[in-house]
């Protein structure tokens, strides 16, 4: 019995911990809500034909796709993160005006760029394509790149892994033309998004992906499995900007230069100190290994060394002080959840409803215990058609096992709402699959907000 109550508290905790690794955009973004204090900055010495540029251009397009954690757009529809606080920095050095336009996929953002629709952007890594058609400016920072494959195939620490396998990447990926140029037995399969490249490694119809070293810590692992750094590939952070923009380039290059290294380094310990990269060299990895063989063989001795009453008495003690720590830790996870400020939610493999916040009561106007374990459809919280639609997409999502983020209008009994809805297949630790977590956030407010500003 007591084993049975500490399993039933780890299978509530591991619920949780996948729900809490979901919403992580959400909560990057709550850490910036507090942090808009006006900033004390030195403006820089330009020259005239600077100061010109700056007069006839009030607003530098960006170009932005969202890469955590180095820029997204919060709740709000403000755009946060590493690289908006530099460029935040920047404007305050230099008298520029950054006006953020989203995009959705590099390749689109390549195309702006190109076509002239936007100024520069500061998420795009550098390479000899890009260099003939962008300019770049002084690194700040950057990060490796690492293989991302899946749980049950070995550890990716080589190209050579890959030859006559499928490598998925992001259209126009800053490697691509490399890996093409060098290891030509690689089959190259090209999606939109990181999101559409993990999604088809964890389905098997792609052997490995390629991503930021940063970017990989960021998403729960599931059927994924980080590899290797890639030797000698390396990702400087650059900001890029199309051609004929000789003074922007300067201007830039100037404030980078300018930049208080101090400032620079703590604005990347708020945003990248809590993310810490899981590979280690081979040369660590054989340490770990002898080092858990000794710990081994010491607790070996020491276990058969112990008189049997003692031993039990500590496994006793053990778990008991296990049951009190779970108990502690389920509770302040319960209260994590419930303060998030949007409606989340999690469904069994029939669709049936295991665990929910206080925001998702609040926006369907329901309690937990009216409608734990129940279907969507077997309740009337939501008009009839937009219960089974959205049942219908649960199921077929289960046997997708694909992640799903869309923006969407749905009609709610209190009318229709616009929201950003999202919704990721969770397993268990042995690989399961155990049902779906999903969320939504209400944008209908934000949107309206935004358009009377254009109008």
């Amino acid at each position: 019995m007591l084993f049975e109550r500490g399993w039933k508290h780890t299978l509530h905790g591991f619920f949780l911990v996948c729900l809490l690794s979901g919403w992580r955009l959400a909560t990057a973004a709550q850490l910036v809500l507090h942090d808009e204090e006006p900033l004390n900055v030195t403006p820089i010495a330009l020259d005239e034909g600077e100061r010109q540029w700056i007069r006839d251009n009030p607003g530098v397009i960006v170009a932005s796709v969202q890469y955590p954690l180095y820029l997204f757009q919060d709740e709000h529809g403000h755009w946060n993160g590493l690289n908006s606080d530099v460029l935040k920095r920047i404007s305050a050095m230099t008298g520029l005006q950054f006006v953020y336009h989203e995009t959705f996929s590099t390749d689109q953002l390549l195309d702006r760029l190109e076509s002239g629709q936007a100024d520069m952007t500061t998420t795009l890594a550098m390479n000899d394509e890009r260099r003939s058609v962008l300019d770049f400016s002084h690194a700040f920072g950057g990060a490796g790149w690492v293989f991302v494959g899946h749980v049950d195939q070995p550890i990716l620490q080589s190209f050579q892994q890959l030859e006559k396998r499928i490598l998925v990447l992001p259209a126009r990926h800053a490697l691509e033309s490399v890996i093409r140029r060098d290891y030509p037995s690689i089959e190259i399969l090209s999606v939109k998004t990181y999101a559409e490249a993990r999604a088809l490694v964890e389905s098997g119809e792609a052997y490995a992906t390629i991503e930021n070293e940063i970017g990989s810590q960021l998403y729960p692992s599931g059927l994924l499995k980080v590899g290797e750094l890639l030797e000698g590939k390396w990702e400087a952070d650059h900001l890029s900007l199309r051609k004929g923009q000789p003074e922007l380039l300067s201007i830039l290059n100037k404030a980078l230069e300018a930049f208080p290294a101090t400032e620079l380094r703590a604005i990347r310990l708020k945003w990248l100190g809590g993310i810490v990269p899981q590979q280690a060299s081979a040369l660590q990895q054989r340490w770990v290994r002898l080092g858990c063989w000794a710990m081994f063989a010491g607790c070996v001795f020491l276990v058969l060394s112990l008189i049997w009453n003692r031993r039990l008495s500590a496994v006793i003690r053990q778990r008991s002080e296990v049951q009190k720590h779970l108990g502690d830790q389920l509770v302040f996870q319960r209260a994590l959840i419930d303060a998030m400020p949007d409606p989340v939610f999690v469904r069994d493999l029939e669709g049936r409803l295991i665990l929910c916040n206080k925001s998702y009561e609040e926006a369907l106007s329901i309690r937990f215990d009216q409608v734990q374990g129940r279907r969507l459809i077997d309740i009337e919280v939501l008009p009839s058609a937009t219960a089974s639609q959205l049942h219908s997409e649960f199921m077929a999502q289960l046997r997708s096992r694909r992640t799903r983020f869309s923006k969407r209008c749905l009609q709610f009994n209190t009318g229709t709402r616009e929201i950003y809805q999202w919704t990721v297949p969770f397993y268990s630790a042995d690989g399961e699959l155990r049902g779906l977590l999903g969320g939504w956030t209400d944008i209908t407010r934000r949107d309206g907000v935004a358009g009377s500003s254009r109008g």
